[in-house]
């Protein structure tokens, strides 16, 4: 059983349509998968508004559960709570913050917005976070994000290492673009040892955890 809730269709730079997206997903065993398009103020509302409309085609035919996302990428710090709010007024189940990986000029100052805005989910990539933005986001109830992608992943260890000392919670993600970044159970329990998370915190980042996160959006 697979969970992942930061994959990207077309609606973004991701390069299949969100059903074949979902469909690739179901063949690897997952159960629940998010897709969470770049999405700023501008095209926020189109990406919600369509991914709405495969949720229900999805929950109709295929017994997997598709997650109607948004991850907010590259805006300024002090509009996330407000662009946050916004999502899931629209119908946005999740909120996913584009954090400060070290590959890419995110502005400083997102991390720490995003982990106080009430209706952000998870800190994407979150690079070498401070263990103050660590404890608000364990404060705040918002996931950090251990990565299986190229680049974001290089400061995982740094991740796991001050996340468990704020006592955060993790999850495992992919940011899928294309599909062979899709995870298998085996390989995801790969993915989080190598990130250095123990066998009970494996477990948790990718059972319990992403089996609380559905919880919270059915309340």
């Amino acid at each position: 059983m697979v969970y992942d809730f930061h994959t990207h269709s077309v609606l973004s730079d991701g390069v299949l349509l969100p059903t074949e997206l979902v469909r690739r997903a179901w063949v690897n065993g997952y159960a629940a998968i998010g897709i969470a398009d770049h999405a700023s103020a501008g095209n926020m509302e189109g990406i919600v508004s369509v991914l709405l409309k495969e949720s229900r085609l999805v929950a109709r035919y295929w017994d997997i559960r598709l997650v109607v996302g948004v991850e907010l990428t590259h805006v300024p710090p002090e509009s996330i709570e407000e662009l946050s709010t916004e999502a899931k007024l629209m119908g946005a189940e999740l909120v996913v913050v584009h954090g400060e990986t070290p590959v890419e000029p995110v502005l400083p100052g997102t991390n720490l917005a995003a982990v106080v805005a009430p209706s952000v989910d998870i800190l994407a990539h979150p690079g070498l976070i401070t263990l103050e933005a660590a404890r608000l986001a364990a404060q705040h109830q918002v996931f950090l994000e251990i990565t299986t992608r190229q680049g974001h992943c290089l400061t995982n260890g740094h991740v796991v290492r001050t996340g468990r000392l704020a006592g955060a919670s993790f999850l495992l993600n992919t940011d899928t673009h294309t599909p062979d970044n899709l995870l298998t159970e085996e390989f995801a329990g790969m993915a989080a040892a190598g990130a250095g998370l123990e066998a009970d915190e494996i477990a948790q980042a990718l059972v319990v955890n992403p089996q609380a996160l559905l919880a919270r959006m059915a309340r």
